[in-house]
């Protein structure tokens, strides 16, 4: 029997229940995409709650929710001199419970590395956090009071100088080269690194115990023709987020690839999911329509779209999410064949768009969180949440 009350429910049963997507602010597939399949999903514009103390978020660098579908943000402060004329930096890491409100905040600047770029909250409540300006990994109690492991050492990093300035070495068995995903393995606690978050610097799945001991490592695939090839965006290896499915494969992203890769827990390729872009403007390549210089963040396909992954509650996880950072959309997959069954999203400054969508989360309910960090004066600096709509 079907829970009515369930949204998740109704969109994952696949018993011929129609979905019906409703108000102005719902997003629907495009026509040319498969249709009754995925759930759909709207932007619930009151979510989070106003800040408490005046505070203003500025690029929320990540978002990740735990079991009681509290969700947390990374918050990196860069708000201007003239914002601060009437606003108060928020705290580095803040909490909301389900409707929205603030239930804790914390964060010590000589504590935190120096990058906030994710967070990832393991199936023993602890909070994790990567630093994407040098070579740490991070592991706080749920309350952020105490920290429990740091894998690597503040301002140095895997480098032939021991600097971001340096040569990546990829080879550290004690630290990383901007760090940018986690994910914990329910099965024995062994964390996973997607260690490399932008081109120049690292570019491995670095594995390391509970207790911060190094695995092993793997780099992304790539075929012999791009081997070969020797440049390009598919050879630019950017994993630039980790995830352990239920079937127990890992997910990276190969940013600049297009593709979110899968391996087994020890590195052996299984397959790629491609994941598409599609060139949605025309002036994008005219500097006279432009309004920002050329530049890193300003350049044409400067990101890629495998941005983030996610998965859906049920214990199949049917659907795949990926955060497409190119086309700023989430793009909603089947799990298990790897096809594209929808899109939602835009590119803009509104409830419900997109500026630089940049890491997402999925709580038990199959709510979407999508944090953005923009990019210079762009809007974006937030964090939003989607649900399903969903009825008989």
């Amino acid at each position: 029997m079907i829970n009515n009350r369930n949204p998740w429910c109704l969109a994952a049963a696949g018993t011929g229940v129609a979905i019906l997507a409703i108000g102005l602010l719902t997003f629907h597939p495009r026509p040319a995409e498969a249709q009754g399949s995925a759930p759909k999903y709207e932007v619930d514009p009151f979510w989070p709650r106003p800040l408490p103390n005046q505070w203003v978020t500025g690029s929320v660098g990540g978002v990740c929710t735990d079991a009681q579908d509290h969700v947390f943000i990374v918050n990196r402060r860069n708000l201007t001199d003239n914002e601060l004329d009437a606003a108060y930096q928020a705290p580095w890491v803040i909490e909301f419970d389900p409707e929205g409100d603030v239930v804790n905040s914390w964060g010590d600047a000589n504590v935190l590395g120096p990058g906030r770029h994710a967070c990832y909250v393991d199936y023993e409540n602890n909070v994790w956090l990567p630093s994407n300006q040098d070579g740490i990994v991070q592991k706080y109690s749920h309350d952020g009071s105490k920290l429990l492991l740091q894998i690597g050492t503040r301002g140095i990093v895997d480098s032939s100088d021991g600097t971001i300035a340096g040569r990546a070495l990829n080879s550290s068995h004690t630290g990383f080269y901007r760090p940018g995903g986690i994910a914990v393995d329910r099965g024995g606690g062994d964390v996973y690194v997607s260690d490399g978050e932008e081109p120049g610097s690292n570019h491995r799945v670095a594995v390391f115990d509970r207790n911060g001991r190094f695995l092993r490592q793997w780099v992304l695939h790539r075929t012999k023709a791009e081997m070969e090839a020797g440049e390009g965006d598919e050879f630019m290896q950017v994993p630039h987020c980790v995830a352990i499915g239920n079937d127990g494969l890992v997910y990276v992203c190969d940013r600049r690839g297009d593709r979110v890769q899968v391996f087994d827990k020890m590195g052996t390729f299984q397959k790629d999911i491609l994941v598409p872009y599609e060139t949605q403007s025309s002036h994008r390549v005219n500097y006279g329509e432009r309004t920002q210089p050329p530049g890193p963040g300003y350049l044409p396909r400067a990101w890629g779209t495998a941005g983030w992954v996610g998965f859906s509650p049920d214990q199949a996880q049917r659907f795949m999410f990926v955060l497409n950072e190119e086309n700023e959309q989430v793009d909603i997959f089947d799990h298990a064949s790897g096809k594209l069954l929808s899109s939602f999203g835009r590119p803009g400054h509104q409830a419900g768009e997109f500026s630089h969508g940049h890491t997402m989360a999925v709580d038990s309910k199959g709510n979407i969180f999508v944090a953005e960090v923009g990019v210079g004066n762009e809007a974006g600096h937030r964090v939003q949440k989607f649900r399903i709509v969903a009825s008989r």
